[in-house]
């Protein structure tokens, strides 16, 4: 992100108010906008220039809608921690593309039992590598330790999912019940596979701690302060919290609409319709719902320096406060 480029004149956090929800939709709408994504090498090494320019005081301090482009193109593509390019797919910009393939699999009604395997695996796997190529890099997990995380997670996701799946076959309620509770399944197996991916794959942020900086009224990060465990409690928390934020309209709208549909006359008529739509309202629940829940708190999030361990205590700054990035 912007927050890594060198210089002694920080740049604004954001155009928009991120102490309030939609102000961080909105910036949260401009980090997963998808057009970023087309950025070449070189259009981003000359957003990454002009943002140092501004940085070193080479350029006037006021804020032009070619420096907010630029800026919103590298919080977009650069990782926080490490100023390198996040990987294309696992961009939140991508989320979106990348998210879709394996909801559509999913949600594919009556999916056999390897089906079912085969689609919680290939989530956990897309999760496991959006999770940790987001995540706070202060503190990174051992690839054993990732192993370990991934094998778990998966384990959840598919236990629920057969699990869930088999009672809703058992239980005596009527077909169309019955068809409802089954399409949220895969939601259930989502929502509680997704909390424990974030809080393993980020497990190495809990047992270590992640840096704290000073908090500053522009909102970037100084000099690191340590490492703290309840920073990490926080922020991991925050984004499992996220994560079931997303997943609940993306897993919970889009089948309970199609259930309605294909009781339609029109799409009985049209079954090779069926795939398509489902596709369609998952892209558009998708679209709306990321931001919404990427807003839900801040990246970097700012706590009262006393609410961490005592070694932090009498260090905040703007109003006391420390803050931490998060991770998405």
């Amino acid at each position: 992100m912007s927050s890594s480029i060198v210089g002694s004149r920080e740049l604004p956090s954001s155009q928009y108010d991120l102490s309030t929800y939609w102000g961080r939709v909105r910036h949260s709408a401009d980090i997963a906008d998808p057009r970023t994504l087309l950025t070449s090498r070189k259009a981003l090494d000359a957003h990454t220039a002009l943002l140092g320019k501004y940085k070193r005081g080479e350029i006037p301090p006021q804020m032009t809608p070619e420096l907010w482009q630029a800026k919103k193109v590298v919080d977009a593509t650069l990782h926080p921690d490490t100023g390198m390019p996040v990987f294309l797919p696992f961009r939140m910009s991508c989320f979106v593309f990348s998210n879709l393939v394996v909801t559509v699999g999913m949600l594919t009604p009556n999916l056999t039992t390897r089906g079912v395997l085969g689609w919680q695996i290939a989530n956990q796997t897309l999760n496991v590598l959006i999770n940790t190529s987001n995540a706070n890099k202060s503190s990174p997990l051992s690839n054993g330790q990732l192993a370990t995380s991934f094998l778990l997670a998966v384990s959840a996701s598919c236990g629920v999912a057969l699990g869930l799946g088999r009672v809703v076959q058992k239980v005596s309620f009527k077909p169309k019940v019955k068809m409802v509770l089954g399409r949220l399944v895969p939601f259930a197996a989502v929502a509680t596979a997704g909390v424990m991916n974030v809080c393993l794959m980020r497990g190495g942020e809990i047992e270590k701690g992640i840096d704290v900086y000073s908090a500053s009224d522009d909102g970037e990060k100084k000099e690191s302060l340590g490492k703290s465990r309840k920073a990490a409690i926080f922020a991991v928390g925050e984004t499992a919290v996220s994560r079931v934020l997303n997943a609940t309209p993306i897993m919970v709208i889009p089948p309970l609409l199609l259930v309605r549909l294909t009781a339609t006359e029109w799409l009985k008529s049209r079954p090779k319709l069926v795939m398509p739509i489902n596709c369609g309202l998952i892209f558009a629940t998708s679209i709306f719902a990321l931001p919404l829940a990427l807003g839900a708190f801040p990246q970097r999030q700012a706590v009262k320096a006393e609410s961490l361990e005592p070694h932090f205590w009498g260090k905040g700054g703007e109003g006391g406060l420390v803050e931490f990035n998060r991770g998405m």
